[in-house]
């Protein structure tokens, strides 16, 4: 992996309280990287997604962004404006959409690039309108989120996100919430921005998709990283027993 990484977990570890939910994990995702974090429900996954989305912060170890530390146990003040600088860098896409339901389609998509980045309405509606009909909700523009379907939801979460231009997209288990059949259309444009180049890093259950989709497989249980390889190779020859018997679960 040559090249300054877009984003790093650098030995993070999390407490709540007397509960460790993370144990010096330490997660490079390079340019382009589609990084595929798999594992039990309960063993850290969406708390490392949450501290590198600047949303946690760590109890040690450090989160750095293209060499620069924007999150440390005690934020100081240069590492706050480092992430104050980077924060519209980070897409997020959560587990239940989180869409502003007294807002229209087009508005949830204009609202964040006008007030961060102050684009002016009518540019910020010409990449909103180019980015709905690249999740295939063209015609949803005026709509309310509550007309829509779950899948419908969450590909306007993931063109929100887009929206702001990130470097990198980080998914928490972005289809968990849907019904399967809806899972499929939210996957294929997951699969499109992998296609195109999107640095992610994605939080999910979806074996088959990170199977295929992978660059990286990583295995988190019991707030460690207990397993990381490229592409498939995870997948098709795990090496730890604990990956082994939570792989099995998934074979028909």
């Amino acid at each position: 992996m040559a090249g300054t990484p877009i984003i790093v977990a650098d030995a993070v570890s999390k407490k709540f309280g007397a509960h460790q939910v993370l144990t010096r994990v330490s997660l490079p995702v390079m340019e382009r990287d589609v990084v595929c974090v798999v594992g039990p429900s309960g063993s850290g996954k969406t708390t490392l997604l949450r501290c590198l989305a600047l949303l946690e912060t760590p109890s040690e170890g450090r989160v750095v962004m293209e060499g620069v530390a924007i999150s440390t146990p005690r934020q100081e003040k240069p590492v706050k404006a480092a992430a104050r600088a980077v924060r519209s860098d980070i897409g997020m896409v959560f587990q239940h959409f989180n869409l502003w339901p007294h807002m229209t389609v087009l508005e949830n998509l204009i609202e964040a690039p006008m007030r961060a980045k102050k684009l002016r309405r009518e540019q910020a509606i010409v990449i909103a309108e180019k980015l709905l009909a690249k999740v295939d909700l063209a015609d949803k523009r005026d709509a309310y989120p509550a007309r829509l379907s779950g899948g419908q939801q969450q590909r306007v979460a993931i063109a929100r996100a887009l929206a702001m231009s990130p470097k990198v997209m980080l998914f928490d288990e972005p289809t968990s919430a849907l019904d399967p059949e809806l899972r499929r259309e939210v996957l294929t444009v997951i699969r499109q921005l992998a296609q195109e180049g999107m640095t992610m890093l994605v939080v999910t259950h979806e074996m088959n998709f990170a199977r295929h989709v992978a660059t990286r497989s990583v295995f988190m249980d019991r707030g460690e990283v207990v397993e990381e390889a490229p592409g498939s190779a995870f997948f098709d020859a795990p090496k730890t027993d604990r990956a082994r018997r939570f792989l099995q679960q998934f074979e028909e």
